[in-house]
């Protein structure tokens, strides 16, 4: 079976300056959960899943410091540190989303997502065709193809 076969076509979609709020409630009410990203042109620029939003929850990451003739050393990447606190204090999509994301095409096979899901620990996919978003693909549309067909 392949992803042309199972995809969402023409997927919602939102903005990198939209309103993380707004990105928010689109997840909840619409009960998915990711949203691709697009520029103004409608290409696609990154991914926002519920995850991403969550992560504004999280504590921050401090980095471990050490002292070294009289001075500071952070031990922790501060490339990391600086990422997190973007995270966390996201106000707009673009600060949230995970840019870049995987994608996969439409002539993909469930075999593949399913691989690159367990692989990267992720529940959504866009599907670009020629370099042009034409549908998303999750957990939940893997998971219907194992249900059986309805007999009755």
């Amino acid at each position: 079976m392949l992803v042309k076969e199972i995809m969402t076509e023409n997927p919602i979609t939102v903005t990198a300056n939209s309103e993380i709020i707004n990105a928010a409630r689109i997840l909840l009410e619409r009960r998915i959960n990711g949203v691709p990203v697009v520029d103004d042109a409608g290409k696609l620029v990154g991914l926002l899943c519920q995850s991403d939003i969550i992560a504004q929850q999280k504590k921050l990451p401090v980095p471990s410091l050490f002292s070294f003739l009289d001075g500071y050393i952070a031990l922790g990447s501060m490339k990391s540190f600086e990422k997190a606190v973007r995270k966390i204090a996201a106000t707009s999509v673009s600060d949230a989303m995970t840019p870049n994301p995987v994608t996969v095409g439409p002539e993909s096979t469930i075999e593949t997502v399913a691989a690159l899901m367990v692989d990267h620990n992720l529940h959504t996919l866009p599907v670009l065709e020629k370099g042009e978003l034409v549908g998303v693909v999750g957990k939940e549309d893997i998971l219907r193809t194992l249900m059986p067909a309805d007999h009755s």
